[in-house]
């Protein structure tokens, strides 16, 4: 193909600079927790291939030195090449070679590029492929990230819910369903019922994140395993897990694994539902807080900001519109995954650099909403609770509980006089006299009601 001049600061070499000039589409990277999952990928690679005896002590020890910088993020700066690149992502894992390489040869006192020392492909990708490497860091990746960073986040998001729902406990207010008014329910109960709604998707996404520790190591091209040892990748990948604390192990059927990235879906698919599920909750929570005199105004949010260069003293409920909006990306990204998905074409996967940004980012961007969510909103959420309970008083839905007496028509007539009159349902039966004073305040205690079949 021809020379290509590397820049003399570089680390990576002339396959990672022909990607660079060949790929020059949009500036987006793969992430650094992808990237240091390749470095971890090459690590346990060179110190297995040592312990084959198919790489010398000194060269593995370089290698492994290398790719651990790799793995810790000191490096990420040398890796550039676009997401847009070949399906495969070989561009990328050609890029780690050839940094790793490069930089192991200035541990043993080389110049950069002297391959008949250590060479990209011959020894850092000894029993490797780009097309079980890429599916491999992927999988870790993404299994590390849900792991330490967004399962925590929903926990502590949940935690907060929970508590408001104690602390609202009390507070009776109206229900209502399709935008109308509903029978009563307390604000606890409705916050109760948001923590537990994200607490379901976590441990949904939870369950189906071990479906990543399935690892496509030891496949090499085709998934046959061709020119890897046959202990390599059972060796390799437990010394992974040692690294990274996790239980990871080889795939049971390498074919699938690398022609399929079905797990990898599936963990999207969970993020979606969640991401469904937040949003509705901080919709909710925005408009529980709208006002504050013309709206429902049954919660106030802390005050983050002025909410308008043109309206004095407006406060907007900007956390919520932040995390609403993260969000709908998040629920973009998994039709990307989605699509990408669909690309097995027969033995490899040809969208892998697309799915592995969507489904990374989608990942971080839903970890950090909602721990935003949690600490800049939810922690600070006050009641209303006068208002709550006058919303609760005023619904017509209240003559829900007459029925049983009276029934369903003439309750039915009740109500409409009492919007008609703009009075109470209480104050409509009292008028009428249909009722005893002592029935009507047993059918009408609001508290009864929120607690009624419980």
């Amino acid at each position: 193909m021809g020379e290509v001049e590397v820049p003399e600061h570089a680390l990576w070499g002339a396959s990672t600079h022909r990607a660079l000039l060949n790929f020059p589409v949009s500036g987006l990277r793969l992430p650094t927790c992808f990237i240091a999952a390749l470095g971890t990928v090459k690590v346990a690679a060179a110190l297995t291939n040592r312990d084959l005896g198919l790489l010398d002590s000194e060269r593995a020890a370089a290698i492994a030195e290398a790719a651990t910088e790799v793995s810790t993020g000191e490096l990420y700066g040398h890796f550039v090449v676009d997401v847009f690149q070949t399906g495969s992502g070989t561009s990328t894992n050609m890029n780690a070679n050839e940094v790793i390489a490069n930089r192991a040869l200035e541990m043993l006192g080389k110049r950069r590029g002297e391959r008949h020392f250590v060479h990209p492909n011959n020894h850092v990708n000894m029993c490797q492929s780009s097309n079980d490497v890429f599916p491999t860091a992927l999988h870790i990746s993404a299994y590390e990230e849900i792991k330490h960073g967004l399962l925590p986040a929903l926990q502590e998001l949940c935690s907060a819910l929970d508590q408001k729902s104690l602390e609202f406990e009390k507070t009776i207010k109206a229900g209502r369903t399709h935008l109308q008014d509903a029978t009563p329910i307390t604000l606890g109960q409705e916050f109760g019922g948001y923590a537990a709604q994200l607490s379901h998707g976590a441990e949904r996404l939870r369950s189906s994140a071990d479906g990543l520790c399935s690892l496509a190591l030891g496949g090499t091209a085709v998934g046959t395993g061709l020119n890897a040892h046959p202990e390599f990748a059972r060796r390799a990948i437990a010394m992974i897990s040692d690294l990274k604390d996790s239980p990871f192990f080889e795939a049971s059927n390498h074919f699938e694994a690398q022609a399929s990235l079905a797990r990898a879906i599936e963990v999207s698919g969970h993020l979606r539902t969640l991401a469904v599920s937040l949003l509705k909750i901080a919709n909710d929570i925005r408009w529980l807080a709208s006002g504050p005199r013309c709206g429902l105004s049954e919660i106030s949010l802390p005050e983050t900001q002025p909410g308008s260069t043109i309206m004095p003293a407006k406060i907007n409920p900007v956390i919520c519109e932040s995390t609403m909006m993260a969000c709908v990306h998040v629920m973009a990204a998994d039709t990307a995954v989605a699509h990408s998905g669909q690309y097995g074409n027969f033995e490899l996967n040809t969208m892998m650099p697309l799915l592995a940004y969507n489904l990374l980012q989608a990942i971080e961007i839903l970890a950090s909403a909602a721990r935003n969510f949690s600490r800049r909103c939810v922690v600070g959420i006050l009641a209303h609770e006068e208002r709550c309970r006058d919303f609760a008083e005023r619904s017509l839905a209240t003559v829900t509980s007459l029925v049983p007496t009276l029934g369903y028509d003439r309750a039915a007539e009740i109500a409409k006089r009492a919007f008609g009159e703009n009075r109470s349902i209480r104050e409509v039966v009292e008028k009428m006299g249909v009722l005893p004073p002592g029935e009507l305040d047993r059918l009408l205690d609001l508290e009864a009601m929120t607690r009624a079949g419980l």
